[in-house]
């Protein structure tokens, strides 16, 4: 064993406090600020266009379970619109201005019950899209409205499945 020497007396032998509540989400395995933001963009663009879709698809309904179902999923979009827009202003991010391609998709159909299949799979395509995505939110309350916001689509995919189904 040999015996310490004067240098040794400057080596700081205590390991430092812990700072992994400082390092970067992304670097944990969360969604970074822009990944978050892009995602919350996208629901939102996907939302604007099913609420689009369930607005004309009422119109062509003209009433009854069909315009019913299609006056549901587009308040729900419409509320989700607004939390997704005040997550992404609060990330301060900006808004995108496009709605998602399937508006045009599903409007370019004129038989409304393969419209509304083609909604509903649009929606099937958002939801799995936000269950892989939420346990990469880190901020837990913006990952409860997410999960809710999961919760309504699954709702209303079932919905769309029932009402489809009967009058088939």
């Amino acid at each position: 064993m040999t015996k310490p020497s004067d240098d040794d007396a400057s080596i700081e032998v205590s390991s430092p406090a812990c700072s992994m509540h400082e390092a970067d989400d992304a670097y944990m395995g969360f969604l970074g600020k822009d990944e978050l933001t892009a995602l919350l963009n996208e629901l939102h663009e996907a939302g604007r266009a099913a609420a689009r879709v369930a607005i004309e698809s009422i119109h062509a309904a003209g009433g009854g379970p069909i315009a019913e179902l299609m006056r549901k999923i587009q308040w729900d979009e419409a509320c989700w619109q607004t939390m997704l827009i005040r997550r992404i202003i609060a990330l301060d991010g900006t808004l995108s201005p496009k709605a998602d391609a399937s508006y045009n998709e599903a409007m370019a159909i004129a038989d409304l019950g393969e419209r509304i299949a083609l909604l509903n799979r649009s929606q099937g395509s958002v939801a799995r899209k936000l269950h892989g995505a939420l346990p990469r939110v880190r901020d837990g309350r913006l990952r409860a409205d997410l999960a809710e916001k999961l919760r309504s689509l699954e709702d209303n995919i079932a919905l769309i499945d029932d009402v489809v189904t009967r009058n088939s």
